[in-house]
């Protein structure tokens, strides 16, 4: 992975020319615009292609609406893959698994290795699996849950050919992960997003039925890659997401 280190030592992502394909895997629809929008639109720009998979599609989600279960998904899937172009995404998976009861099963880990297989990154970037006591909104129960089957789909189960050989018989050829980066934990690394966080608040706009009406939304987004620039020595006015990279292969 091409980086440089700030002053204090904490590396900076550079453009990567080893890197051509990337997958988000994310628990909820905003998960990942919340998180790696930013860093999503810094990859796209380099001509990386990103695609992304949503384990489930937020019919729990916490808005207000009447709406059914189904009809709430229905929506939040629109408002996904309108947020995913904003930052130059067109593909997008659902698994449609149930909002707020994601565990890490191997029915969910087959379900995370099919798509690797298909989209045959070079970097997966998920949620971290551990529970972040700081920001204890980082560490919903499902984002645990998918950053878990999503680390155990890397390793081993999308590079095993001896793991759910059905994928096999599906033409889902076996595909190894080399780099994995963790959103919602302490950074090892960021991503310098300056040049594109409007693009990520344009993306978190999508998101009509979950921030529509939450005042401040951009000024919030700011504040936070605003102290994850400085964390990591950053000079004054950039902006960032942080990751821990873990190198898997």
């Amino acid at each position: 992975m091409s980086k440089k280190s700030t002053k204090n030592g904490l590396p900076v992502y550079e453009i990567d020319e080893s890197i051509t394909r990337a997958l988000v895997v994310v628990a909820h629809p905003d998960d990942v615009d919340f998180g790696s929008a930013g860093t999503i639109a810094t990859l796209t720009a380099s001509g990386v292609e990103v695609s992304y998979c949503l384990v489930t599609s937020g019919d729990a989600g916490g808005d207000g609406s009447t709406s059914t279960n189904e009809e709430r998904a229905a929506e939040r899937e629109r408002e996904q893959t309108l947020a995913a172009k904003e930052v130059g995404v067109t593909d997008l998976t659902f698994l449609r698994w149930p909002d707020g009861r994601v565990e890490v099963t191997l029915e969910l880990r087959r379900a995370i290795a099919g798509v690797i297989r298909r989209v045959k990154p070079d970097l997966v970037i998920t949620q971290s699996p551990e529970r972040n006591y700081e920001r204890i909104f980082a560490s919903h129960p499902d984002h645990l849950a998918a950053g878990e089957a999503t680390l155990r789909a890397v390793y081993p189960d999308a590079r095993n050919p001896h793991a759910f050989p059905e994928l096999l018989r599906e033409g889902l050829e076996p595909h190894t992960v080399g780099l994995v980066w963790l959103a919602g934990t302490a950074p090892t690394m960021v991503v310098d997003i300056t040049d594109h966080f409007e693009r990520k608040v344009a993306a978190l706009r999508q998101h009509v039925s979950q921030v529509g009406e939450r005042e401040g939304l951009e000024e919030m987004i700011r504040t936070w890659t605003r102290t994850t620039a400085k964390m990591a020595g950053l000079k004054k006015g950039r902006l960032a997401e942080g990751f821990r990279v873990v190198i898997t292969k």
